[in-house]
């Protein structure tokens, strides 16, 4: 069992984390023709956009309440209905996602109960759903704020009793913010290859996959209609991706009694083979599909393949923890060894869970420091790992968020057989791409005594 520790320093060095208004955002973009809207200063929105444009390569249409001096003392009530007022006049979205900031928390603003007040006045409001997560910047990490916004977002809009015609062969399927919209497409592929309908909540496989659209628009672009949110009840089972979304499928079951299953990874043999059995159980099917059974075959036979660069390799990794929990128990089931580990959030489960015996809680500078200490031989995390992939002359792996320095991030897929098979072989790949240069220790020779080492004559040199 792992343990977490957190070292005390005067300054972050090189930050891992993105902050939980980021992940609130992401969710929120994965709603049908939806504007997430931070509740705080013009700076706050900015900082998040430009990640969220230079991963996804996308416009992304996020919104601010724009906050000044005046209305963080006096209180920002009267600028969040304007800017509910405006994005309704200007983009009219069908639903507004609102995530607080470090500026409105701090203050101790009540933004639920005014927001009520809002909507209780405004009657023209009514078309448009609005909801409210309290997302600070300094409690947590983006898995954080996407599972608190997903938790808002459900708890508002999904009713209290059970669905009187629930479809035995639909299952909502609940994507943590580490899956990536091909992910989540991978994951729908195996889920309709056993006969189910998946409702995929939130999707930002139809509004983040990247695609151009007929006309421009101020809402998100593809999504899960607001619409069919209330039909989750309707489901036979929820299946939760990550442990950040096991707080949701609580609130379904204790809303409409819709059983659920947590699978804290679908990546690596073992664990993807729980997400079929599942499958199997829910289909009511004694063997896979076809296709099923032959990814699988693929995936042994990768892992046959990439088992000579992954035994004893020695990995760090630092990502958010359920990304970084998947991959981790991924290679170490390859023969690997992790030897630093650095999170972004205290809060989750899986944490002591991880295949190591201590992972930090801090920044890139503890998982520079930690790898060079350890002999790593390998680094995974998002892009700004890229400094100490040069001053440890090591490879990098980019997994998590942000990758704004390779395009496609949105089409990197590492769940199911095929994606476990295609991680496997990026792994196997990039420990390759480092040449190594044979020494006569590498093939148990003793080495030579200093005195019979060749000294070049300085005339020679």
């Amino acid at each position: 069992m792992a343990c977490l520790t957190h070292p005390r320093r005067a300054l972050s060095t090189n930050p891992l984390k993105a902050s939980a208004p980021l992940g609130a955002a992401l969710a929120y973009l994965g709603i049908e023709r939806a504007v997430p809207l931070f509740h705080g200063a013009q700076g706050c929105t900015a900082f998040g956009m430009v990640h969220l444009v230079r991963h996804f390569k996308e416009a992304i249409p996020l919104q601010t309440t724009a906050m000044n001096e005046i209305t963080t003392i006096l209180g920002g009530a009267d600028q969040l209905e304007q800017a509910i007022e405006n994005l309704r006049k200007r983009a009219n979205p069908k639903f507004i996602g609102i995530a607080s900031t470090a500026l409105t928390e701090t203050r101790g603003e009540d933004v639920a109960g005014e927001l009520r007040d809002i909507l209780a006045r405004r009657k023209d409001f009514a078309e448009t759903k609005v909801v409210y997560a309290a997302t600070p910047d300094f409690e947590g990490g983006m898995q954080d704020g996407w599972a608190k916004a997903i938790e808002a977002l459900v708890t508002a809009l999904v009713p209290e009793t059970p669905a009187p015609d629930p479809d035995l062969r639909q299952v909502t399927l609940l994507p943590g913010v580490h899956v990536t919209p091909a992910e989540i497409e991978e994951l729908v592929r195996m889920i309709r290859a056993f006969g189910l309908n998946p409702l995929v909540l939130p999707d930002i496989s139809t509004s983040l996959d990247g695609h151009l659209a007929e006309d421009w628009s101020g809402c998100s672009l593809g999504g899960t209609p607001v619409d069919r949110i209330a039909d989750v009840t309707r489901s036979a089972c929820t299946l939760a991706i990550g442990e950040q979304m096991r707080g949701t499928a609580q609130i379904i079951e204790d809303k409409a009694g819709v059983p659920y299953r947590v699978f804290p990874s679908v990546t690596g043999l073992k664990a993807v083979d729980a997400f079929v059995r599942v499958l199997m159980e829910l289909s009511g099917t004694q063997t896979p599909p076809p296709s099923i059974q032959r990814d699988r075959a693929r995936l042994q036979d990768a892992m046959l393949d990439a088992h000579f660069f992954t035994g004893a390799l020695k990995v760090a990794i630092g990502a958010e923890p359920d990304l970084m929990f998947g991959l981790s128990t991924t290679l170490t089931q390859m023969g690997a060894e992790i030897v630093t580990a650095v999170t972004t959030t205290q809060h989750s489960p899986v944490i002591e869970r991880m295949p190591c015996d201590e992972v930090i809680l801090g920044d890139l500078g503890d998982f520079e420091r930690g790898a060079k200490a350890a002999g790593a031989q390998i680094l995974l995390t998002n892009s700004y790992g890229r400094m100490a992939a040069d001053a440890l002359h090591l490879p990098l792996v980019r997994v998590g968020f942000p990758v704004f320095d390779r395009i496609g991030a949105q089409d990197a897929c590492r769940v199911g057989y095929r994606g476990t098979r295609a991680f496997l072989f990026e792994i196997a790949n990039a420990v390759q791409s480092v040449h190594h240069t044979p020494r006569p220790e590498d093939f148990g020779a003793t080495p030579l005594p200093e005195e019979f080492s060749y000294v070049p004559h300085p005339a020679s040199c």
